[in-house]
């Protein structure tokens, strides 16, 4: 059916990797015919680099144009940070189209300005192909109805003689004729040897091409059958008259000088074979004796006389005395040279001279062609002598030679003798392929015995042509009269007669001596008449056929190939072609499928040796599993207005078959099998979800193979109709081929195939209406009369309806075979006669079906049955289960998608008082998440590699408690309150209570069309609350978004507020999820601006800073919340984390300065130091302003102040020493810095205690960063510069701090302080000499042109550690940094520091550098035991977002061209293509907290940590808001 104007347009989206190809798992692309033209769009996240001066070209045609693979139209791609690019491209036509993308790759990240700009390049080819819309008589012919008969066309006589066997081949239900080639024939009388390639055969043709094409067009409107041919480029008949004119369109001596030795080898055996009997050996070769002997005189007079080695090596006399002549001239100055800078010295062993001398001196090793082609370049031999010797004698005295004209023959004999080894080995080969092709032809019982050695009849076959002497051909060299024959290679896709192979010189082909392999070259160029010539041919071919076969493929030449398809489709755009290749590797396969287009392959059920391979074949062509999850993605584009669309992912195709049950080519049933086997492999075959295929002969039980060559007979002449008379298979096989054309016109595209014994089943079904046909098919690979054992049937839930049962019976009796193969007029089959047998016994046994098979039915037999499921309309279902998702969830919240989507087990089971988790999947085990994700995870690789043998699949088929289990989670929730779950429960009901009857074997189909709709319905909304930016963002921005609703969800024990239960962040899944571990104040602030500004989730942000606001103590906000039940104050950088998001949020939300009057409860006392419970009645009796808040906190580090933590102990710290407990914080009126800290406790991120017994380590920190910290100095910074800008603007009511002596400081003067000694306190210069400038202790800096982590530390050298703390210090106070220094900085780190996740958080150079945490590991290690060193070498995810942000900041001022921005957002992109994968691999559909070295794999890491993810978003932010 057409599409209607209303539908909307199609969009096969084609999404691309950073190397330009195409993002899909396996098989290629291979898109549906074009008769309603569709659009396919290439997906490039913006930013990649081969987005730099990318340009994507493509040879589809534009318009009307003609298709011409080498011109390619260039589409420029305009890089974008934050958005993916599209590139549309319209699909009107048929055919294999090629894409690249040529780009300029990214340099370095470097601070010089000596390098060398990167030169453009491209990426490889790709290739789209499309299918052909056959049709006959105007309907439409899906290839996977295409039902093929080969007709070996010379055996049907005269063309008038033809109508019958079209009609014949009709009522069979066949609708395409493969033809052998019609043209005129050589002498050998092949149909594959042609004559005159333009010329049909005047035999069967008297009206030569009128006859044919009155032919084709009354096979397609009076029996409804397409014609296919074959088409033959490879070769041409050996007495080809063109050839006499044209031998350069040969390999000949001339034209392949490589092929002088193989040419004297060859002559020298046919001279061998003549003077057999005169030199005494047997000519008839009876037995291996006989052989052996004819070997050794092959040795002897071949091999000995023609002397191949010749060939292969250099001569030694005359090479001496060329290099000798040349060395007395004294003129190898310049070769002396170079070859003492190539490492010639006279110490060097005689193997190593001689190797140097061949790689500098040695010419004609290229290839092989006439004899002694090798020799040493005279001037380097005699640059060798000078090294070796000295200058040469001045006098004539021949004795002053001897010497080094004998180390020069030494030297050349050890250059030759790997040469003689090659040859020792090519003939070694030879005589091996000689050996057994003579035992084969002469000998062997399997082979075809071929009696004495005659002159016609010769040792061996030649391998080549030689054209007569006449007046033609005397006019040529007499060296290209002399043709190489075409043949057989196995495994070869190459041209074998090429320069590149010594195929014919190891007597490795089998040759052909009717056919002369062709020589094309590299183009129309090297062989002008051959290329013009072959395409008329193949024009013709194009202009009369429906579609051709190519023969020979594999060795045809793939640009050969490729010319004449574009030939043949400027003739037929809708050409279809197929091939049969022997490469025995699918991914050489695919080459030839891309290049040419081709669009079957030909595979064969008789080289099955047994029912269990016939059964794999069958399974591999039948089509998909029975409920098969493979479904196309579909992801809906505009559902309105003008611009609506359909958008389909592309997946991997599986390679199409022409899937034959025999080839005119191989042996037939009677033959490898039984006769008695023709009807059940028939069968099977006939019920495959592809092209298939037979030969005329298979159906009527012919014995033998038609030899194509020698046969002289015809056809038998067929019944004018079918009728209960008709011999063989052919009333079945109409059947068949009919269902066959029907389920493929229809869709019936998934099957399942059972092998049990000899027995093989298959049931092929409509994916949707769940129609079907079932074949019971009983195999006769032997001889056999027994029902043998087969198990009866179950069918579930299917209804059965038998529509015959039939067995063969042939009279195969080795006299029977023998009268019908020497029937002297006719091709004929044996007497065979279907037989009808008695149905298989059908019985319901409630919803499903069984069938037994009754006793009487012996190998040969097949039952076929109609199948359904009653009551069940699956198109409906299928229709209805994608239906609405989008209004179900159209209202509910973030705080609601956390509990659709997301919920780790713990806090799964905060919510539920423990009564409920995660759901255990047997056999796999827990999903990661409760929600829609964790099923998500699990099933889209299930989809994506179909993988119904997935434990997931199995649980489904053995019961609904997933269904149950998905719906009774939300009602629960709603029951607890959660009303904005009610429209997804409700619609997850509706669907899972629609599919609870269908049958269990389509259950998991159907629950992941569900579970897939509503997901992407859950996601799609979820993104549709983030605002713009996101909304057009790419798919990495989208996910790295949707981690903010992953990270915040109601929990019981980790809510905000102590006694009312609001979302929350939490810190990590599932580490950091529920309880005091959640709410982390330091993990919140530094996710804040990510998770929630920049996304719009201002509400959010503003519940999250009043909260923490409400438990100000100390001048201080908690590390651990504890709901503010229980807040630990031990993080002295925490609070400037909550300072630069408050300042964030004024600058980011639209009036977001109003939130410094919101007020908030406090949990403490202002300016007070006392702890008491939440239940004391001081607990939230004070209210403060976040203005009155933040100067709180300025105040009391203006202060400086000293504490001990409340509750300090065990109780509160089981690692801690008492030292530990204390919390100081003093301001440095000197620099303005803020110092803290002590040995015994780590006040900053890197927050790792040691606690390992074993290893002494308990109570030492592994990093407690003391002193001022860089990026405490540098949110320090930001800070009071910020609030130095509220006051001058009247929006912060304090001007200034006063200090510990009374006095006042403004906030401007506390910045400027700090500006005024960042650079010389941090700063380590690259220079030494101008350390003066700096506090520098020369003597402890490991790195230098780098900015110290610490000032001021108790441990002087932990001070001049490279960490990833200065990125931070950048990206908010940019301005105390000199711009160079700050650039040298992370051009550094960028090499030191970053791995392909993360940045490592300490220099590899450092001794203490310990880049792998394992924290269950308890060792003697002080270092690393119980995972102490968590920040001494580990590669953390969320400084990244950091260093990328100083990154855009410090590289944009240097960078002012639109070319030069663009660049700048392509180096931030390409460092995070290892997060860009990361995310979508793990199922947690998050970053990570951490990895090992090199990015690997950290056990005890966080699989999702909020400011992983929240960071980079802070790069898209800030990117998209730079201009570009």
């Amino acid at each position: 059916m057409s599409s209607s104007r209303t539908d909307p347009p199609t969009v096969y989206l084609l999404t691309l990797n950073d190397l330009g190809a195409p993002d899909i798992a396996g098989g290629y692309i291979n898109l549906p015919a074009p008769t309603t033209p569709y659009t396919l769009r290439f997906a490039i996240e913006g930013a990649r680099s081969i987005c730099r001066e990318g340009k994507l070209w493509i040879n589809v045609p534009e318009g009307e144009e003609v298709f011409e693979r080498e011109k390619f139209h260039a589409i420029p791609l305009k890089p974008s940070f934050g958005r993916t690019l599209h590139i549309d491209v319209p699909i009107t036509k048929p055919g294999t189209f090629c894409y690249y993308i040529s780009y300029t790759p990214l340099p370095p990240f470097t601070t010089a300005s000596d390098v060398e700009p990167p030169k453009p390049t491209r990426t490889e080819a790709y290739y789209v192909t499309v299918s052909p819309s056959l049709a006959i008589n105007g309907e439409p012919l899906s290839l996977s109805s295409l039902s093929v008969c080969s007709v070996l066309s010379k055996f049907l006589g005269p063309v008038e003689k033809w109508d019958g066997y079209m009609k014949y081949i009709a009522d069979k239900g066949y609708n395409m004729v493969h033809f052998t080639p019609l043209m005129e024939r050589g002498a050998s009388n092949s149909p594959f040897s042609l004559f005159n390639q333009l010329k049909f055969d005047p035999i069967a043709f008297p009206g030569g091409e009128k006859d044919v094409r009155e032919m084709v067009d009354r096979m397609e409107k009076e029996h409804g059958i397409l014609s296919l041919t074959d088409v033959v480029w490879n070769h041409t008949a050996h007495n080809s008259e063109w050839l006499q004119h044209h031998p350069e369109a040969g390999y000949n001596r001339l034209s392949a000088p490589w092929l002088e030795a193989p040419y004297q080898f060859d002559e020298a055996l046919m001279e061998f074979s003549r003077q057999m009997g005169k030199l005494g050996y047997p000519t008839e070769l009876k037995t291996k004796e006989d052989l052996l002997k004819v070997m050794e005189g092959i040795k002897i007079h071949v091999i000995a006389q023609v002397k191949l080695w010749e060939f292969f090596i250099l001569d030694v006399d005359a090479n001496v005395e060329a290099i000798m002549e040349k060395w007395l001239s004294r003129e190898s100055e310049d070769a002396v040279e170079i070859l003492e800078t190539k490492g010639f010295n006279k110490d060097l062993p005689l193997k190593e001279k001689a190797q140097l001398l061949a790689n500098h001196g040695l010419k004609g090793a290229d290839r092989l062609g006439d004899r002694f082609r090798k020799f040493i370049d005279p001037t380097v031999g005699a640059a060798y002598l000078h090294l070796e010797f000295g200058t040469p004698p001045s006098g004539n005295d021949p004795g002053s030679v001897i010497i080094p004209r004998g180390g020069l023959k030494s030297i050349l004999d050890e250059i030759n003798l790997p040469f003689y080894k090659e040859y020792d080995a090519d003939i070694a080969e030879a005589l091996e392929q000689l050996y057994n092709r003579i035992d084969y032809t002469r000998i062997a019982e399997h082979g075809p015995k071929s009696g004495p050695i005659t002159e016609e009849s010769p040792l061996i076959e030649t391998a080549f042509t030689r054209l007569p002497l006449n007046e033609v051909t005397k006019k040529h060299d007499p060296k290209s009269l002399a043709l190489a024959n075409n043949g057989w290679l196995w495994n070869n896709t190459s041209d074998f007669a090429s320069e590149k192979h010594k195929s014919y010189l190891r007597r490795e082909v089998i040759t052909w001596g009717d056919c002369v392999k062709l020589r094309y070259g590299d183009g129309p160029e090297d062989s002008p008449f051959l290329w013009d010539f072959m395409g008329k041919y193949t024009k013709l071919m194009a202009q009369v056929f429906h579609g051709f076969r190519i023969d020979n493929c594999h060795s045809t030449p793939l640009n050969v190939g490729e010319y004449m398809l574009d030939i043949a489709r400027r003739e037929r755009k809708d050409l279809y072609t197929v091939a049969e290749l022997f490469t025995g590797d699918e991914r050489k396969d695919k080459i030839f499928l891309e290049r040419l287009g081709l669009n079957s392959l030909i595979r064969e059920a008789m080289v099955a040796w047994g029912p269990a391979e016939l059964s794999r074949l069958v399974h591999r062509h039948g089509g998909k599993p029975i409920g098969s999850l493979e479904q196309e993605l579909v992801t809906r584009g505009k559902t309105t207005g003008d611009d609506r669309e359909i958008i389909k992912a592309i997946s991997g195709a599986p390679i199409h078959a022409l899937f034959m049950d025999c080839t005119h080519d191989n042996e037939v049933p009677t033959q490898k099998r039984t006769p008695q086997d023709t009807l059940p492999n028939g069968a099977l075959s006939a019920m495959c979800d592809c092209a298939i295929g037979s030969v005329i002969g298979y159906d009527e039980v012919y014995p033998h193979l038609i030899d194509l060559v020698t046969e002289t007979r015809n056809y038998e002449v067929p019944p004018t109709a079918l009728d209960d008379s008709t011999a063989g298979i052919a009333n079945v096989k109409a059947i068949m081929n009919r269902i066959h054309s029907q389920m493929g016109k229809d869709g019936y595209t998934e099957m399942h195939v059972h092998h049990e014994d000899e027995y093989i089943t298959m049931h092929r079904v409509h994916p949707q209406s769940h129609r079907g046909y079932f074949l019971i098919a009983h195999c006769a690979f032997g001889p056999g009369t027994e029902r043998g054992n087969f198990n009866p049937v179950t069918l579930p839930r299917t209804k059965v309806k038998c529509m015959g049962s039939w067995k063969l019976e042939v009279d195969g009796s080795p006299e029977t075979i023998k009268k019908v193969r020497e029937d002297p007029t006719t091709l004929r089959g044996l007497p065979a006669n279907l037989v009808k047998l008695e149905p298989p016994r059908i019985e319901e046994n409630g919803d499903d079906t069984v069938v037994t098979i009754l006793d009487i039915f012996p190998p040969g037999s097949i039952a076929l049955f109609e199948t359904w499921v009653e009551g069940f309309e699956g198109t409906e279902v299928d229709s209805y289960s994608v239906s609405g998702a989008e209004d179900a969830f159209s209202a509910v919240s973030l705080a609601d998608l956390n509990f659709i989507l997301y919920r780790c087990d713990a806090e799964e089971r905060d919510t539920s008082g423990g009564k409920d988790g995660v759901y255990n999947i047997p056999g796999y085990g827990a999903l990661v998440y409760a929600g829609l994700q964790g099923w998500w995870s699990v099933l889209k690789d299930v989809i994506k590699n179909n993988d119904l043998g997935h434990p997931l699949c199995q649980h489904l088929r053995d019961g609904r408690w997933a269904l149950d289990w998905n719906v009774g989670r939300l009602d629960r929730l709603i029951e607890q309150g959660h009303k904005g779950l009610e429209g997804p429960a409700k619609w997850l009901r509706e669907r899972f209570e629609k599919i609870k009857d269908v049958p269990f074997s389509l259950l998991p189909r159907y629950f992941a069309l569900i579970l897939q709709t509503a997901y992407t319905a859950a996601i799609e909304r979820g993104i549709s609350l983030f605002g713009n930016k996101v909304i057009s963002g790419t798919p990495f921005l989208k996910g790295l978004a949707m981690v903010s609703v992953q990270m915040t969800g109601y929990t019981k024990s980790g809510s905000l507020w102590p006694t009312k239960e609001v979302p929350s962040m939490a810190a990590g899944l599932p580490h950091f999820s529920v309880e005091w571990a959640r709410c982390w104040g330091r993990d919140v602030f530094i996710s804040l601006r990510g998770l929630y500004l920049a996304i719009g989730r201002y509400d959010d942000a503003k519940e999250h800073i009043l909260a923490f606001a409400s438990v100000m103590k100390h001048g201080m906000i908690p590390n651990l919340l504890g709901a503010g039940r229980t807040p630990r104050y031990n993080a002295r950088d925490s609070i400037w984390f909550f300072l630069q998001a408050i300042q964030d949020y004024t600058k980011m939300v639209p009036n977001g300065h109003e939130i410094l009057q919101e007020k908030t409860r406090r949990r403490f006392l202002p300016y007070d130091e006392t702890w008491f419970g939440v239940d004391d009645p001081r607990a939230y009796s004070k209210e403060s302003t976040i203005e009155e808040v933040i100067q709180e906190a300025m105040q009391k580090h203006a202060l400086g102040f000293k504490y001990k933590e409340a509750n300090a102990g065990p109780n509160l710290d089981s690692q801690m020493k008492d030292e530990g407990f204390w919390v100081e914080v003093q301001p440095d009126w000197e620099t303005g810095f803020v110092k803290g800290g002590n040995q015994w406790n780590c006040g900053t991120w890197m927050d790792k205690m040691g606690e390992s017994e074993k290893a002494k380590s308990k109570g030492f920190p592994g990093t407690p960063r003391d002193g001022a910290a860089i990026e405490i100095t540098g949110l320090l910074y930001s800070t009071v510069k910020w609030l130095a800008a509220l006051s001058s603007e009247g929006k912060y009511k304090w001007t200034s701090v006063k200090k510990s002596d009374g006095v006042d400081i403004t906030f401007g003067s506390w910045a400027n302080l700090i500006k005024q000694n960042f650079e010389r306190c941090y700063y380590i210069p690259e220079n030494p000499e101008d350390d003066a400038k700096h506090v520098i202790k020369a003597d402890t800096v490991n790195r230098r042109g780098i900015y110290k982590d610490l000032f001021g530390s108790a441990k002087i050298y932990e001070d001049y550690q490279l960490r990833p703390n200065y990125a931070i210090a950048m990206t908010v106070a940019p301005d105390i940094f000199d711009p160079e220094h700050a650039l040298g900085c992370l051009a550094i780190c960028d090499k030191v520091l970053r791995g392909p996740l993360g940045i490592a958080t300490l220099d590899p150079a450092d001794l203490n550098y310990r880049p792998n945490y394992i924290n269950s590991l308890d060792n003697d290690d002080f270092a690393t035991a119980k995972g102490r060193n968590y920040h001494q070498g580990p590669e953390w995810l969320w400084p990244l977002g950091y260093f990328l942000r100083a990154m855009l900041i410090f590289d944009s001022k240097r960078r002012k061209t639109h070319e030069e921005r663009l660049e700048m957002f392509q180096q931030l992109s390409a460092r995070m293509e290892g997060c860009r994968h990361e995310i979508k691999k793990t199922p947690w559909a998050g970053l990570t907290e951490l990895t090992n070295k090199d990015g690997t794999f950290c056990a005890d890491s966080s699989p999702t940590q909020a400011w992983s993810s929240g960071c980079l978003v802070d790069l898209f932010y800030d990117a998209q808001a730079m201009e570009v």
